[in-house]
């Protein structure tokens, strides 16, 4: 009996321990905080599109875009431009020493202002001409011959490009082909070379020693090697006993700033490296002391050619004279011809021309803009006269499309009107 009391008041206070409230367990609130931002109360434009705005912007947009175009395209027709397809030169042209022939007509196209005078351009050439190359090495070829007709005085400045087409310079892996601490003038070895993006012109075994191209890669070694002289004025008003005067171009200045500042002098030994496989024909020995690797740091025709193009039609710079103008007159180009096109079906063309302040000649921009405006105009018209003609109410909402949707086939007979909405029957 005496333990009783103590008993029953262990279990009192247990029972009073169970009995106390629990707290309610918290829930996540997943309701955005009660702000503009997250709430969607910010402060917006919404403009509503009536013929009153949308008409003046259409007659706007054509009048300021048709003038633009105009003077775009009126800034094209003043560059003068003479391109001359030589491909087939050397398989085509007469020996230089019995005759010149008249190009075929598609080999030819200008741009000057008086169209009505031919420019002529004949061609000849040359076979197994010995040319010395200004490494000192002396390499046969076929020299070609172009002469023409320039209508009018052209320039300054005058610039002499050389075209290409189907050769595919925007291909991924040729766009990748060079390593670029190379022609900074890092002394890269072998091995690395071997794991950079040259491969797989990356180097060969010469006498028992692996050497890496200088520079390596398939875009140096592809790299146009035809040569082309200064145009000479075959008949110089002023001259005399039929002597002929050079229009002297210059092959420098021809690269960008920020391409010559990706080039530096080589830090190679010329014992260290070899030239490209199509590089053999200039260096004949590999690279010698007398014969060295080229300064890419100074060599403006090699940065113009590294510099890839976007399509497989391009022109790229080659010469030019920016302080005398191109008198007319019959001129003629020698071509020593190195450069293989026929392989892989492309051609090859010179370009003289000049340029204006909206640059070269292409009347594609200046075509758009007026097509634009002239779009513009003419919408702006049909949409004035349709707004004239048959009004249209705004804010009506019988043009909305839920008001205006086909109304489904009832099984019985039926009064409800087609809005978009289910009809439901009431409930009983």
């Amino acid at each position: 009996m005496s333990d009783s009391p103590r008993v029953v008041g262990r279990t009192d206070s247990i029972d009073s321990h169970d009995s106390s409230p629990k707290q309610p367990d918290k829930k996540k609130n997943r309701r955005p905080a009660n702000t503009a931002f997250r709430q969607q109360r910010l402060k917006a434009w919404q403009p509503i599109l009536t013929p009153k705005t949308v008409l003046p912007l259409f007659f706007t947009i054509g009048i300021i875009f048709a003038p633009i175009g105009g003077l775009l395209l009126y800034a094209s027709a003043q560059v003068q431009e003479i391109s001359l397809d030589y491909t087939r030169c050397r398989a085509d042209a007469p020996d230089f020493r019995d005759r010149f022939d008249r190009m075929p007509g598609d080999r030819a196209q200008t741009a000057f202002k008086s169209s009505n005078k031919s420019i002529e351009p004949q061609w000849a050439v040359e076979k197994g001409f010995n040319v010395t190359l200004g490494s000192g090495v002396s390499v046969t070829t076929d020299r070609c011959y172009l002469r023409f007709n320039i209508p009018e005085s052209m320039g300054p400045p005058v610039l002499f490009y050389y075209s290409l087409t189907n050769f595919y310079q925007n291909h991924r892996r040729y766009v990748e082909s060079s390593d670029q601490q190379q022609l900074k003038g890092e002394a890269r070895s072998y091995d690395d070379i071997r794991g950079s993006k040259c491969t797989p012109l990356f180097g060969e075994d010469s006498d028992g020693t692996k050497k890496p191209y200088y520079p390596c890669g398939l875009i140096a070694n592809s790299m146009f090697n035809d040569s082309f002289t200064s145009p000479v004025l075959l008949n110089p008003p002023s001259a005399r006993d039929n002597l002929t005067r050079p229009y002297n171009m210059s092959i420098s200045g021809i690269a960008w700033d920020s391409d010559k500042a990706l080039y530096g002098p080589t830090k190679y030994a010329f014992s260290d490296v070899l030239p490209p496989p199509n590089w053999r024909v200039r260096y004949p020995d590999n690279y010698t002391e007398s014969n060295p690797p080229p300064n890419l740091q100074e060599w403006e025709a090699f940065q113009v050619w590294m510099r890839t193009a976007g399509l497989p039609t391009f022109s790229k710079l080659y010469q030019r004279n920016d302080n005398e103008a191109m008198v007319d007159g019959r001129y003629q180009i020698v071509i020593d011809d190195h450069f293989p096109t026929l392989e892989y079906r492309g051609t090859k063309s010179i370009l003289i021309t000049t340029r204006t302040v909206m640059g070269g000649r292409n009347p594609f921009l200046g075509i758009a803009y007026i097509a634009v405006g002239g779009v513009c105009i003419l919408l702006g018209a049909i949409f004035t006269v349709t707004h004239l003609v048959k009004p249209r109410k705004l804010g009506d909402h019988t043009y909305l499309s839920w008001n205006n949707a086909p109304a489904s086939k009832p099984s019985g007979p039926s009064t409800a009107m087609a809005s978009g909405r289910d009809v439901r029957p009431a409930e009983a």
